[in-house]
């Protein structure tokens, strides 16, 4: 199956500067930020520590984190000689790059001054918001498979596709869908239904650095790694994976302080 979808979705006519191109992934940006905001907000009670005016307010922080700490994570991450060797590199967002990890660690840094300046609780917030995150990193997922981004690994499955920007012309994995469904659709679904069960204060937050962690690791097997990185350790992880690892430990750590507060409590 050949994949030729163009990057650019459409053109906006813009005075002075003439028809600019919107490209998929900034629509599926879109889609995400929207998603999160909506379905959180339908989630959460309207009179609670964390109702839909509190979550109207934090979406732009959440955002601007995300975007900032993803910019910064990737120049990092995966692009840190280029940093040094040109430092205004970091601003030309232009030229792509955004790392999840980094993104995550932008929310994390924005779920804290919210929650420091609106006297919330940094985990009853997180907690909320971790069931739906997923939504908007399914989106992101389809936006990278619709722009021929984060192509997957050669392979000849029957469901192997060729993408038209790809100059070696190979059937690939299409792991940017696999990605979607296990970091989007499977994550949003077993959160939701945990939540569901009144989980005690950091159950979720934990749940979901695990559950990214693990999907994040399986589905790298799929995916080409960064072709000016290559593989991180014994020629068989990326710097995906081992960027995960961390996410995992952590998680683990939450889930155990979660469960012992809430044994101390009961009895």
């Amino acid at each position: 199956m050949i994949i030729e979808i163009n990057p650019i979705a459409f053109y906006i006519p813009i005075p002075f500067f003439g028809w600019w191109p919107i490209y998929w992934y900034g629509i599926s940006w879109l889609v995400a930020i929207l998603s999160i905001n909506y379905f959180a907000k339908l989630g959460a009670p309207s009179n609670g520590i964390i109702n839909k005016k509190i979550i109207d307010d934090f979406i732009f922080y959440g955002v601007l984190g995300a975007i900032i700490g993803g910019r910064i994570g990737y120049m990092i991450f995966y692009g840190f000689e280029n940093l040094i060797r040109d430092p205004l590199s970091l601003f030309k967002v232009w030229e792509g790059g955004l790392s999840f990890h980094g993104g995550l660690i932008g929310v994390l840094v924005s779920f804290l001054f919210f929650s420091e300046t609106r006297k919330i609780s940094f985990f009853r917030l997180s907690d909320h918001m971790a069931i739906y995150l997923p939504l908007g990193l399914g989106s992101v997922r389809v936006g990278n498979f619709l722009g021929g981004e984060l192509l997957g690994r050669p392979t000849d499955i029957p469901w192997g596709v060729i993408y038209s920007n790809d100059p070696s012309g190979l059937v690939r994995h299409p792991s940017q869908i696999y990605q979607a469904f296990f970091e989007g659709v499977v994550m949003f679904f077993i959160l939701l239904w945990i939540a569901r069960k009144k989980p005690p204060k950091m159950l979720l937050s934990g749940i979901f650095l695990i559950l990214y962690g693990i999907f994040r690791s399986i589905t790298e097997n799929f995916r080409t790694p960064d072709a000016h990185i290559g593989f991180d350790l014994f020629e068989t992880f990326t710097r995906g994976q081992l960027l995960s690892l961390p996410m995992i430990i952590f998680g683990i750590v939450l889930i155990y302080l979660s469960l012992k507060r809430k044994d101390e409590t009961v009895s």
